[in-house]
């Protein structure tokens, strides 16, 4: 598999397989489970990292129990299609912690959001005080998870 200026042979997609499943695995795990001395295995680690393939190491929550319970998805169309506007909406969404994803979508939407928020009254506070006073916005529509069937961060 090749990306830009490096390809990933089977013992790298065997070390990020590893890592994505747990990221706390010593390079002495990881070496062992994939027949390859240390040293080796490290030095690929620290390529991967260098190149952006392995862009960071980071902890999965359980939102539930962090009281961030309630997930709401949110498609976004602005009321004028230019770059300035877009620039402007993507900068302030940017800033607001409750928006853990964000994309830039094609179709009716330009953009989707992924929130969390602790309850209904909590989303309510911050669509009211905070999404919805962003400039540029035309049209929302939020859609409300009732269960989350899989998440997954594991990408190979």
């Amino acid at each position: 598999m090749a990306t830009e200026n490096y390809t990933l042979d089977d013992k790298d997609l065997s070390i990020l397989r590893l890592l994505q499943k747990d990221a706390k695995l010593s390079v002495r795990d990881i070496a062992s489970r994939i027949n390859l001395s240390p040293t080796p295995t490290h030095e690929r680690i620290k390529r991967m990292e260098k190149a952006g393939i392995i862009k960071e190491y980071t902890t999965v929550l359980d939102r539930k129990k962090i009281n961030k319970g309630m997930m709401v998805i949110c498609m976004i169309a602005l009321n004028v299609h230019n770059k300035k506007t877009a620039g402007r909406f993507i900068e302030e969404v940017g800033k607001l912690k409750e928006v853990v994803e964000f994309y830039n979508i094609s179709g009716d939407f330009d953009f989707m959001l992924k929130i969390l928020a602790p309850n209904m009254d909590e989303f309510h506070e911050f669509f009211i005080n905070k999404l919805s006073e962003i400039e540029g916005i035309g049209q929302t529509k939020s859609i409300f998870v009732m269960n989350s069937i899989k998440e997954s961060s594991q990408i190979l």
